[in-house]
């Protein structure tokens, strides 16, 4: 089954360097930090499968939402 997770995304700048955190209400304990938004959401897509892998049995993967047809999805450019 595909699933979607949302992530929250936070931009953080400390002594001028730039990076970002996503966390998800739909999984607990998820929390990925990187130098770009690409970096953080392919971190914290490995990290949902390991923390659905180690809860496999629990409700948590029955609760999130299935892939529907259509859906939105922000493409993030630099310009």
């Amino acid at each position: 089954m595909k699933a979607i997770v949302k992530l929250k995304i936070e931009r953080f700048e400390e002594q001028e360097e730039e990076y970002f955190v996503a966390t998800s209400d739909e999984i607990q304990g998820l929390v990925a930090e990187g130098k770009t938004v690409e970096e953080t959401v392919a971190i914290a897509e490995d990290l949902a499968r390991i923390l659905l892998e180690l809860d496999r049995h629990s409700e948590r993967v029955e609760t999130l939402s299935a892939m529907p047809n259509q859906f939105e999805y922000p493409l993030i450019l630099e310009i």
